[in-house]
C-alpha cells in the first residue's frame, strides 16, 4: 500500500510511504542493489546502521547461483541473506537488453545462453514471476523487454508491444504473500509509446509502476525527457521507479519530477575505482593530492569512514590493494546517497525543497570518470 503524503508546491516532488510485508518505506527512496544477494562490500549491519530501508535482488542471477532450490530450502531469499527489511527483485528482463550476444527474444520470453557456462536457459513472463514468488521478494517487477536508446521505430514498437504483452501475462501468475507487483513502461524516447504504453499497464492495475528504458547508455537530456514523458501518465496515488539511477544530482532533478524510488550501482562501484561522492561532486582518493590530506572524505559527513578515517589512509589503502579501503568508500558512497534522499524528504515535508534543489544542483559537479562509469552501468 502507498500513501501519498505530501507534494512540493514548486515541482512535482513528493512524499509518501509504502508499506510492505517487511517494514514501511518512506520515499523518495534509494534502494541499494544487491544483485547476487549482497550489495558489494557492505554487510547487513552497516546497511541498516546508515538507514538503509529496501535493498534489490535481481531473478536473473539468483536462480543461476545459487539456485531457488538453495534459497527455498532456506525459507526464502529474506533468510538466506539475513535481511530483515524490505526487498525488491529485479524480473531479469534487463538482460534481455545487457546480455543481447548470448540471447534470443521469442514470443513468450527470452532463450539464453547462460553468462557463466553456456548452457541453454528460459526466461518469460511465467518464469520470472514463478523465481520472484519463490524468492518471496516484498516488490516483484514485471518482466519486460527494454529496448536500447539507440533502436530503429520498427524495433522499439515491438519491444513496446512485448512489454505490454508480457506484463498482462506476468499480472496473472502466483505471488507470494502480501507480494507487490510493478509495471514497467518502455517507450524509449517517443513520446506517443511512452503514453501508449503507461495507459495499458494502468488499466491492469499494478501495484506501482516503473520508468524503465533509462541508464541504458542515452544522453543525460534523453534520460530527463524519457521520465518527464511517461509522468504524466501514472497514477498519482502509486509509487513511481526510475530504474537504474543515478547520480546524486540526477535523483534530485528526477525527485523534482515527481520519482519516488532509485537504484544504482555507481555508490560501490565507482567506489572500486577510489571514487567517493559527495555534495560538491565526485572525487579521486585515489589521486596524489589525497597523499598527505588528513581530512574526511566529507567534512560534513558522519558515516563511519567519515568519523574514523582521513583521506591519507584511505589513498594509501587503496593504493595497496588493501580490501578496507574499498569497503570504507563503499560505506561512504552508500550513506552519502541514503543522506541526500532523507534530506530531500526533510526538504518537502518542510517545503523548502525549491532551496535545497538550486543549492544541490548549483554545487554538484560531476567528473569525468563517474560519468563513464554510469554509461558502463548500462552492461550490468
Amino acid at each position: 500500500m502507498f500513501e501519498l503524503l505530501k507534494t512540493d508546491l514548486t515541482s512535482k516532488a513528493r512524499l509518501g510511504r509504502l508499506t510492505t510485508p517487511h517494514g514501511v518505506v518512506d520515499t523518495p527512496v534509494f534502494m541499494s542493489v544487491g544483485t547476487q544477494g549482497s550489495v558489494k562490500a557492505i554487510d547487513p549491519r552497516e546497511l541498516r546502521e546508515m538507514g538503509t530501508q529496501i535493498i534489490l535482488g535481481n531473478t536473473y542471477h539468483l536462480n543461476i547461483r545459487p539456485g531457488m532450490d538453495i534459497i527455498r530450502a532456506a525459507g526464502g531469499l529474506h533468510q538466506f541473506i539475513n535481511w530483515p527489511a524490505p526487498i525488491l527483485t529485479d524480473s531479469g528482463g534487463f538482460q534481455v537488453f545487457s546480455l543481447a550476444t548470448i540471447r534470443k527474444i521469442q514470443a513468450h520470453g527470452v532463450e539464453f545462453r547462460s553468462h557463466l557456462d553456456g548452457s541453454l536457459l528460459f526466461l518469460g513472463p511465467k518464469e520470472a514471476m514463478a523465481i520472484q514468488a519463490g524468492l518471496g521478494s516484498d516488490i516483484a517487477m514485471v518482466f519486460d523487454d527494454c529496448p536500447p536508446h539507440t533502436s530503429t521505430p520498427r524495433e522499439l514498437r515491438a519491444a513496446v508491444e512485448r512489454t505490454m504483452r508480457w506484463a498482462a501475462e506476468c499480472r496473472e501468475q502466483p505471488r507470494a504473500p502480501g507480494q507487490m507487483v510493478f509495471g514497467i513502461v518502455q517507450g524509449g524516447s517517443t513520446a506517443a509509446m511512452r503514453e501508449e504504453c503507461a495507459k495499458v499497464l494502468v488499466a491492469l492495475k499494478f501495484d506501482g509502476y516503473a520508468i524503465g528504458g533509462v541508464s541504458v547508455g542515452e544522453p543525460e537530456p534523453e534520460m530527463m525527457r524519457a521520465v518527464e514523458m511517461t509522468e504524466p501518465w501514472l497514477p498519482a496515488n502509486q509509487p513511481r521507479y526510475a530504474m537504474g539511477l543515478g547520480t546524486p544530482a540526477q535523483m534530485v532533478e528526477l525527485v523534482a519530477r515527481g520519482v519516488d524510488m532509485f537504484d544504482c550501482v555507481l555508490p560501490t562501484r565507482v567506489a572500486r575505482n577510489g571514487t567517493a561522492f559527495t555534495r560538491k561532486g565526485s572525487i579521486s582518493i585515489k589521486a596524489g593530492a589525497c597523499k598527505a590530506d588528513f581530512r574526511p572524505i566529507e567534512e560534513d559527513c558522519d558515516c563511519f569512514a567519515c568519523r574514523h578515517f582521513t583521506r591519507a589512509y584511505l589513498r594509501h589503502l587503496l593504493n595497496v590493494g588493501e580490501i578496507l579501503g574499498l569497503r570504507m568508500l563503499s560505506v561512504h558512497n552508500t550513506s552519502m546517497y541514503l543522506r541526500t534522499m532523507a534530506e530531500m524528504r526533510a526538504a518537502i515535508a518542510a517545503g523548502t525543497f525549491a532551496e535545497f534543489r538550486r543549492e544541490f544542483v548549483a554545487n554538484y559537479v560531476p567528473t569525468k570518470k563517474v560519468l563513464l562509469a554510469r554509461a558502463a552501468d548500462a552492461e550490468r
